[in-house]
C-alpha cells in the first residue's frame, strides 16, 4: 500500500465518522471504502482532489447519491437555489477521492469545449484535450453544472459518454474508453433564464435526485461545522433569517436573490473578523437584491432577526 493510499484512507476515515454521525448505512460505507481501495487516485491527479469548504448534511440524499455512484450510475441533482446541489457534488467527489472536473454549461459551450480542439505541437497536429476527455481518462468525477443550459451540439457528446457504451469517439483520433471509476454528476435549477427541458434520451442516462430545501437542523449543522465557536443564540438568529427568506421566496413574495447560503456564511466570516453583524448581513444577503422595493422587504426581514445593536463579539464564544 502506497503512502498516498494510506493518507487517503486516513482522511476518508474522518469523513466516514461524519457520515456515521448522520446515520448513513454501514453497508454503503463499507462499499465506499472498498471503492476507494480499488481505485487509488495516484499523485498525478492529486491536485484535483479538492476538499470542499462546506460539508453536506442530509442522510437520505447522501445515501441515494453514494449508492447510485457505487452502482456505476450517473446522477442528476435537481432543485431550486440554495438546496446544496453543487455542495453535494463536490462532497461526493471528495468522498470517493476522485479528481474533479467542473464543466459549466452556457450559450457558448459546444462539443469542442467538452472534447477538445486540434493544436499544433511537436511539428504535428494533436488533440488538446477538453475536460470530458481528461475526466474519462483519469477516472474523475465530472460535475456538469447547469446541464439544462446545454446546446444540442454539447448534448450529442454526452449521449455516448453517459450511456452503457462509456466511450467517446473523437473524429480523427483514437476512441477514448472511460476509466471504470469515471462518473458524471449533473446539476440543474428550474426556471433560470436560458434553461430548457432536458430531452428524454439525456435524462434516461441519469438517476435523478430531487434536492429538498434545507431545514433548521441541516442549517445548524452547516453553521456549526463552519464556525464551531458560533454561539447557539446567534446560530438560531441566522438560521431563522435564512428560513424566513426561504419562506418568502417560496411564496413568491421576493425573488431568490437574497436566498444565498454562501452569502450568509460569508457574512458570518466577516463578523468573525470584527465587522458588525447587521452590516455583514447586508453585504452577504440583503444587498443581493437590486430591486429597491424587494431590498426594502429583505431589510425588514433582516431587522426582525438581527438587531442593529448586536456586536460581533456577541456572536462567537470567547
Amino acid at each position: 500500500m502506497t503512502s498516498n493510499t494510506e493518507k487517503s484512507l486516513q482522511i476518508l476515515k474522518e469523513e466516514i465518522q461524519r457520515l456515521e454521525e448522520q446515520g448513513i448505512s454501514g453497508h454503503i460505507l463499507e462499499e465506499l471504502m472498498e471503492f476507494r481501495r480499488e481505485n487509488d487516485t495516484g499523485d498525478a491527479a492529486e491536485e484535483r482532489c479538492i476538499r470542499p469548504q462546506i460539508p453536506f448534511f442530509g442522510k437520505e440524499v447522501l445515501e441515494m447519491a453514494i449508492a447510485a455512484l457505487l452502482a456505476g450510475e450517473n446522477v442528476l441533482l435537481c432543485g431550486g437555489k440554495a438546496t446544496g446541489k453543487n455542495i453535494l457534488a463536490e462532497n461526493l467527489a471528495w468522498l470517493f477521492r476522485r479528481p474533479t472536473y467542473n464543466i459549466s454549461f452556457h450559450v457558448n459551450t459546444d462539443s469542442s469545449t467538452l472534447i477538445g480542439t486540434d493544436t499544433f505541437r511537436n511539428n504535428e497536429v494533436q488533440l488538446r484535450e477538453g475536460p470530458i476527455i481528461q475526466c474519462a481518462k483519469t477516472g474523475g468525477f465530472g460535475i456538469l453544472d447547469e446541464i439544462n443550459m446545454a446546446k444540442n451540439d454539447a448534448v450529442s457528446v454526452l449521449h455516448a459518454t453517459l450511456d452503457y457504451r462509456r466511450a467517446i469517439d473523437v473524429p480523427g483520433y483514437e476512441r477514448v474508453v472511460l476509466h471504470p471509476a469515471t462518473r458524471f454528476i449533473g446539476t440543474m435549477n428550474y426556471g433560470y433564464a436560458g434553461t430548457k427541458e432536458l430531452n428524454e434520451a439525456l435524462v434516461s442516462r441519469f438517476v435523478v435526485i430531487n434536492m429538498p430545501s434545507p431545514d433548521e437542523e441541516t442549517l445548524n449543522h452547516i453553521l456549526k461545522s463552519m464556525y464551531p465557536t458560533l454561539k447557539e443564540s446567534a446560530a438560531e438568529q441566522f438560521v431563522g433569517l435564512f428560513l424566513d427568506l426561504q419562506t418568502k421566496a417560496q411564496n413568491s413574495e421576493i425573488s431568490a436573490k437574497a436566498l444565498d447560503l454562501r452569502g450568509l456564511l460569508a457574512a458570518i466570516g466577516l463578523m468573525k473578523i470584527g465587522l458588525s453583524p447587521i452590516r455583514a448581513i447586508h453585504m452577504g444577503v440583503g444587498n443581493k437584491s437590486f430591486d429597491l422595493f424587494e431590498r426594502e422587504m429583505v431589510e425588514d426581514i433582516i431587522m426582525t432577526r438581527i438587531p442593529s445593536s448586536l456586536e460581533a463579539a456577541e456572536v462567537f464564544e470567547d
